[in-house]
C-alpha cells in the first residue's frame, strides 16, 4: 500500500513540473514575440530645434613657458673658486653668481692701465714738442694713435677682469646648475638654467574660426588642471600670422603667476575665451550633425520614421551648430542612434 502510494505522490510531483514548465515556455514565447515586435523600431535620442542666443565662447587647452627661459654660458676662462647661487635659487638680475680666479686678469689690467697713462703723457709731450716745431706731423700722429690703441687695450682688459665675477643677465629661478668649486672653465662652457616663472605663456591652439574671434590685448581667463580649480586672468599677446599644418593657429596668452608661484612651466592649462557677439539663431548639438561640416544633414524624426535631410550651417562652435536652413523650429531632430539609421527607418524615441 505505501509503495502504491510513493508512486502516485510521484506521478502527481511530474505532472506538475511539467505543467510549470509549458506554462514558462509559453511566457517566453510570448516575451520573444514582444521583443521581435520592438525590433523592427530603432531606438534614438532626440532633441527639437531651437531659437537661442548662439554664444562663440569657446575654451583652448595648452602647456604654461616660462616668459623667460636662458642657459647661461661662460664668456671667460679659469677655475672657479666660488659658487654662490645654487638649483632652487631665486636670483635677481645682477646678482653674483660665480667668482672665477682673476690673477691673470687683474695683472693684464694692470698693465693696460700703465700703458695707457704712459701714452697719455707721451702724447701731452708730443703736443708740447709740436707747438716749437721740435718734431714731425708724423710723429705726432703715432703718439694720437697709441692713446687711441692703449686705451682700447685698457677697455678690454676691463672687461676681462669683469667676466670673471659672473652675474644673473634675468631675474627668475635656477633650474639647473652644471659647474662645481674648481670647475675649469672655457668660453662656452654651460653653467645654469635660469627660468622666470613670475610670468607665463599659456600657449594654445584655436581653429581658423575661432581664431577671428581673438584679439591682441584681450582678457582671457585660465586655469591650470592641476591647480585645484583656481583662476587666473591672461592677456592676449600673440596670435599666429600663419596655421601649422592641422590648420591650427598659435595663441599666446601671458599670465601673472600667484605670489607662491603655483603655476609651473610645463603644466596644462585651459583658457575661456568669453566672445560677447551673441545672436539668436537656429541651434543644433554637434552630434546630430550626420556627415562633415562642409556636407552636413540630420534625420528628422515625423510619424515615428527617420527621414535624412540636408542642411545649411552657419557658425560652428565646440557644442553647437548654427542651422542656417533645412529645418524648423520645433522638429524633432536624432540626437544619437544615427549610425544605425536609413532613409525611412522606424523609430523609437526614448
Amino acid at each position: 500500500m505505501k509503495k502504491v502510494t510513493y508512486i502516485v505522490v510521484v506521478l502527481v510531483v511530474l505532472v506538475a513540473i511539467g505543467f510549470k514548465l509549458m506554462d514558462n515556455k509559453e511566457q517566453m514565447a510570448a516575451k520573444a514575440a514582444v521583443a521581435e515586435i520592438k525590433s523592427d523600431a530603432i531606438p534614438v535620442a532626440v532633441t527639437e530645434v531651437n531659437s537661442a542666443k548662439l554664444d562663440k565662447s569657446f575654451t583652448a587647452q595648452g602647456n604654461f613657458a616660462p616668459i623667460q627661459s636662458l642657459t647661461l654660458l661662460s664668456e671667460t676662462q679659469g677655475q672657479i673658486q666660488r659658487v654662490l647661487k645654487r638649483k632652487g635659487d631665486k636670483v635677481k638680475a645682477g646678482d653674483l653668481l660665480l667668482v672665477v680666479e682673476n690673477n691673470t686678469m687683474a695683472a693684464d689690467l694692470a698693465t693696460a692701465q700703465t700703458n695707457a697713462e704712459k701714452a697719455k703723457r707721451d702724447l701731452e709731450r708730443f703736443e708740447n714738442l709740436a707747438a716749437g716745431d721740435a718734431i714731425t706731423k708724423r710723429q705726432l700722429e703715432d703718439a694720437r694713435l697709441a692713446v687711441k690703441s692703449t686705451q682700447g687695450q685698457l677697455v678690454a682688459a676691463r672687461q676681462r677682469l669683469n667676466k670673471t665675477r659672473i652675474t644673473a643677465p634675468i631675474s627668475g629661478e635656477i633650474n639647473e646648475i652644471y659647474v662645481e668649486v674648481g670647475s675649469f672653465l672655457n668660453p662656452g662652457t654651460k653653467l645654469y638654467d635660469i627660468v622666470n616663472v613670475d610670468k607665463l605663456k599659456l600657449k594654445v591652439k584655436v581653429s581658423e574660426s575661432e581664431v577671428l574671434l581673438v584679439e591682441k590685448g584681450a582678457k582671457v581667463k585660465v586655469k591650470a588642471d592641476a591647480g585645484a580649480g583656481q583662476e587666473y586672468e591672461g592677456t592676449v599677446t600673440a596670435i599666429g600670422a600663419q596655421a601649422d599644418p592641422s590648420l591650427k593657429f598659435d595663441v599666446e596668452v601671458e599670465v601673472k603667476n600667484a605670489a607662491n608661484n603655483n603655476l609651473r612651466a610645463g603644466m596644462y592649462g585651459t583658457a575661456f575665451f568669453d566672445v560677447a557677439d551673441q545672436r539668436d539663431a537656429l541651434l543644433l548639438p554637434r552630434e546630430a550633425i550626420v556627415g562633415s561640416i562642409q556636407n552636413p544633414s540630420v534625420y528628422v524624426v515625423k510619424d515615428q520614421k527617420a527621414a535624412l535631410r540636408p542642411v545649411s550651417v552657419g557658425t560652428v562652435t565646440q557644442n553647437q551648430v548654427e542651422i542656417l536652413d533645412g529645418v524648423q523650429p520645433g522638429e524633432q531632430i536624432v540626437r544619437s542612434g544615427q549610425i544605425n539609421l536609413r532613409e525611412g527607418t522606424k523609430v523609437s524615441v526614448l
